[in-house]
Protein backbone atom coordinates (compact mmCIF):
# COMPACT_ATOMS: atom_id res chain seq x y z
CA UNK A 1 0.00 0.00 0.00
CA UNK A 2 1.40 3.25 -1.03
CA UNK A 3 2.13 5.76 1.85
CA UNK A 4 0.18 9.03 2.63
CA UNK A 5 2.18 11.82 3.35
CA UNK A 6 0.67 15.17 5.51
CA UNK A 7 -1.00 15.21 8.69
CA UNK A 8 -4.91 14.48 9.09
CA UNK A 9 -7.35 17.23 8.74
CA UNK A 10 -8.06 17.47 12.52
CA UNK A 11 -4.38 18.34 13.10
CA UNK A 12 -4.67 20.88 9.92
CA UNK A 13 -7.76 22.63 11.28
CA UNK A 14 -6.60 22.66 15.03
CA UNK A 15 -3.28 24.48 13.64
CA UNK A 16 -5.14 26.91 11.87
CA UNK A 17 -7.49 28.14 14.60
CA UNK A 18 -4.70 28.29 17.50
CA UNK A 19 -2.84 30.69 14.42
CA UNK A 20 -6.24 32.48 14.54
CA UNK A 21 -6.66 33.07 17.79
CA UNK A 22 -2.92 34.21 18.00
CA UNK A 23 -3.52 36.65 15.57
CA UNK A 24 -7.09 37.76 17.14
CA UNK A 25 -5.14 38.36 20.15
CA UNK A 26 -2.47 40.20 18.81
CA UNK A 27 -5.35 42.42 17.73
CA UNK A 28 -7.22 42.61 20.86
CA UNK A 29 -3.76 44.06 22.28
CA UNK A 30 -3.19 46.10 19.48
CA UNK A 31 -6.44 47.97 19.70
CA UNK A 32 -5.85 47.68 23.97
CA UNK A 33 -2.99 49.71 23.12
CA UNK A 34 -4.22 52.22 21.09
CA UNK A 35 -7.13 52.52 23.74
CA UNK A 36 -5.26 53.13 26.15
CA UNK A 37 -2.97 55.67 24.08
CA UNK A 38 -6.31 57.65 23.48
CA UNK A 39 -7.27 57.76 26.92
CA UNK A 40 -3.60 59.11 28.11
CA UNK A 41 -4.15 62.19 25.31
CA UNK A 42 -7.35 62.79 26.64
CA UNK A 43 -6.30 62.94 29.96
CA UNK A 44 -3.84 65.12 29.22
CA UNK A 45 -5.45 67.36 27.14
CA UNK A 46 -7.93 67.63 30.08
CA UNK A 47 -5.39 68.53 32.42
CA UNK A 48 -3.90 70.65 30.46
CA UNK A 49 -7.17 72.82 29.69
CA UNK A 50 -7.66 72.37 33.60
CA UNK A 51 -4.46 74.10 33.90
CA UNK A 52 -5.23 77.10 31.48
CA UNK A 53 -8.04 77.56 32.94
CA UNK A 54 -6.65 77.81 36.52
CA UNK A 55 -4.31 80.28 35.54
CA UNK A 56 -6.62 82.54 33.77
CA UNK A 57 -8.66 83.02 36.49
CA UNK A 58 -6.59 85.30 38.66
CA UNK A 59 -6.26 87.56 35.78
CA UNK A 60 -9.70 87.20 34.68
CA UNK A 61 -10.91 88.49 38.07
CA UNK A 62 -8.70 91.75 38.24
CA UNK A 63 -10.22 92.48 34.52
CA UNK A 64 -13.75 91.30 36.06
CA UNK A 65 -13.28 94.05 39.27
CA UNK A 66 -11.57 96.72 36.83
CA UNK A 67 -15.33 96.42 34.23
CA UNK A 68 -17.09 96.97 37.11
CA UNK A 69 -15.60 99.46 38.49
CA UNK A 70 -16.94 103.07 38.50
CA UNK A 71 -14.51 106.34 38.40
CA UNK A 72 -14.89 109.89 39.07
CA UNK A 73 -12.53 112.89 39.86
CA UNK A 74 -12.56 116.19 41.43
CA UNK A 75 -10.20 119.19 40.72
CA UNK A 76 -9.97 121.65 44.19
CA UNK A 77 -9.11 124.98 43.10
CA UNK A 78 -8.42 127.46 45.95
CA UNK A 79 -11.62 129.37 48.25
CA UNK A 80 -11.45 132.35 50.36
CA UNK A 81 -8.56 133.73 49.53
CA UNK A 82 -6.38 130.67 50.06
CA UNK A 83 -3.72 129.02 48.24
CA UNK A 84 -5.21 125.00 48.24
CA UNK A 85 -5.25 123.11 45.28
CA UNK A 86 -5.82 119.33 44.89
CA UNK A 87 -7.38 116.38 43.53
CA UNK A 88 -9.46 113.99 44.54
CA UNK A 89 -10.42 110.07 42.85
CA UNK A 90 -13.27 107.99 43.75
CA UNK A 91 -13.26 104.69 42.58
CA UNK A 92 -17.00 102.50 43.32
CA UNK A 93 -16.25 98.63 43.03
CA UNK A 94 -19.12 96.88 44.29
CA UNK A 95 -20.96 98.42 46.84
CA UNK A 96 -17.94 100.90 48.51
CA UNK A 97 -16.19 103.86 46.82
CA UNK A 98 -13.02 104.00 47.84
CA UNK A 99 -12.01 107.85 48.03
CA UNK A 100 -8.42 109.31 47.75
CA UNK A 101 -8.35 113.64 48.72
CA UNK A 102 -4.46 115.20 47.70
CA UNK A 103 -4.09 118.98 49.07
CA UNK A 104 -1.40 121.51 48.85
CA UNK A 105 -0.72 124.88 49.96
CA UNK A 106 -3.14 124.87 53.22
CA UNK A 107 -1.99 125.84 56.47
CA UNK A 108 -0.36 123.15 58.33
CA UNK A 109 -3.28 121.28 60.57
CA UNK A 110 -6.63 119.58 60.27
CA UNK A 111 -8.90 120.29 58.01
CA UNK A 112 -12.27 119.44 57.91
CA UNK A 113 -13.66 117.49 54.34
CA UNK A 114 -17.12 117.01 53.25
CA UNK A 115 -19.45 115.96 50.21
CA UNK A 116 -21.50 119.16 49.47
CA UNK A 117 -25.03 119.21 47.72
CA UNK A 118 -24.60 121.05 44.88
CA UNK A 119 -21.98 120.86 42.68
CA UNK A 120 -21.54 124.61 42.18
CA UNK A 121 -17.88 126.00 43.21
CA UNK A 122 -18.72 129.63 41.37
CA UNK A 123 -18.74 131.40 44.85
CA UNK A 124 -15.27 133.11 45.89
CA UNK A 125 -16.11 131.63 49.29
CA UNK A 126 -17.75 128.04 47.80
CA UNK A 127 -20.88 129.14 49.50
CA UNK A 128 -22.93 128.20 46.15
CA UNK A 129 -22.05 124.62 46.98
CA UNK A 130 -24.62 124.61 49.67
CA UNK A 131 -24.96 122.32 52.83
CA UNK A 132 -23.56 118.85 53.13
CA UNK A 133 -24.72 116.38 51.56
CA UNK A 134 -27.13 114.36 54.05
CA UNK A 135 -29.67 112.54 51.52
CA UNK A 136 -30.16 110.60 55.08
CA UNK A 137 -31.30 113.58 57.10
CA UNK A 138 -29.19 112.25 59.89
CA UNK A 139 -27.09 114.62 62.04
CA UNK A 140 -23.56 115.77 61.29
CA UNK A 141 -20.44 113.44 62.41
CA UNK A 142 -17.05 111.34 62.00
CA UNK A 143 -17.13 109.04 58.95
CA UNK A 144 -17.43 106.16 61.59
CA UNK A 145 -19.66 107.73 64.06
CA UNK A 146 -24.00 105.90 64.16
CA UNK A 147 -25.27 109.22 62.53
CA UNK A 148 -23.42 111.60 60.05
CA UNK A 149 -24.35 112.89 57.19
CA UNK A 150 -23.20 110.52 53.72
CA UNK A 151 -20.78 113.86 53.17
CA UNK A 152 -18.87 113.50 56.79
CA UNK A 153 -15.31 112.25 55.39
CA UNK A 154 -13.47 113.62 58.26
CA UNK A 155 -10.43 115.71 58.45
CA UNK A 156 -7.24 115.52 56.56
CA UNK A 157 -3.93 116.31 57.87
CA UNK A 158 -2.01 118.90 55.95
CA UNK A 159 1.83 118.80 57.09
CA UNK A 160 4.38 121.32 57.32
CA UNK A 161 5.02 121.65 53.46
CA UNK A 162 1.14 122.15 53.49
CA UNK A 163 0.21 119.03 51.67
CA UNK A 164 -1.67 116.53 52.64
CA UNK A 165 -3.59 113.44 52.18
CA UNK A 166 -7.14 111.54 53.05
CA UNK A 167 -8.14 108.50 52.42
CA UNK A 168 -11.38 106.03 52.86
CA UNK A 169 -13.76 103.90 51.80
CA UNK A 170 -17.41 104.49 52.61
CA UNK A 171 -20.58 102.61 51.43
CA UNK A 172 -22.36 105.67 52.02
CA UNK A 173 -22.42 107.63 48.80
CA UNK A 174 -22.17 105.78 44.97
CA UNK A 175 -21.07 107.10 41.68
CA UNK A 176 -23.91 105.40 40.07
CA UNK A 177 -27.61 107.02 39.63
CA UNK A 178 -29.78 107.36 42.67
CA UNK A 179 -30.24 109.08 46.37
CA UNK A 180 -26.33 108.69 47.22
CA UNK A 181 -25.15 109.47 44.34
CA UNK A 182 -22.29 112.44 44.29
CA UNK A 183 -21.79 113.07 40.47
CA UNK A 184 -21.96 116.33 40.08
CA UNK A 185 -21.72 117.77 43.91
CA UNK A 186 -19.19 119.44 45.37
CA UNK A 187 -15.98 118.38 47.41
CA UNK A 188 -14.80 121.01 49.65
CA UNK A 189 -12.12 121.58 51.96
CA UNK A 190 -12.40 123.55 55.05
CA UNK A 191 -10.04 126.18 57.07
CA UNK A 192 -10.19 123.98 60.29
CA UNK A 193 -10.50 120.71 61.89
CA UNK A 194 -14.13 119.08 61.93
CA UNK A 195 -15.01 118.72 65.29
CA UNK A 196 -17.04 116.05 64.18
CA UNK A 197 -20.35 116.97 66.53
CA UNK A 198 -21.20 120.91 66.39
CA UNK A 199 -24.28 121.14 64.15
CA UNK A 200 -24.91 121.10 61.14
CA UNK A 201 -21.34 121.16 59.75
CA UNK A 202 -18.69 120.46 62.83
CA UNK A 203 -17.76 124.11 63.20
CA UNK A 204 -14.27 123.79 60.74
CA UNK A 205 -14.71 126.99 59.63
CA UNK A 206 -14.61 128.85 55.89
CA UNK A 207 -14.35 126.90 52.70
CA UNK A 208 -10.68 127.08 51.46
CA UNK A 209 -10.98 124.65 48.52
CA UNK A 210 -13.87 123.11 46.09
CA UNK A 211 -14.21 121.16 43.39
CA UNK A 212 -16.99 119.54 41.52
CA UNK A 213 -16.66 115.42 41.35
CA UNK A 214 -16.73 114.63 37.77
Amino acid sequence: MDRIEGGSPIGMHAGAMVAALAVAVLLAGNARLVMAEQSAAQAAAQAAAQAAAQAAEPAAKPAAAAANTKKATATIEARSGSKVTGRATFAEIRDRVHVTVEIAGATPGEHGVHIHEKGDCSAADASSAGPHFNPTGHSHGGPNAPMHHAGDFGNLTAGPDGKGKLTLVTHDISLKLGPRSVMGRAIVIHEMADDLKSQPAGNAGARIGCGVIR
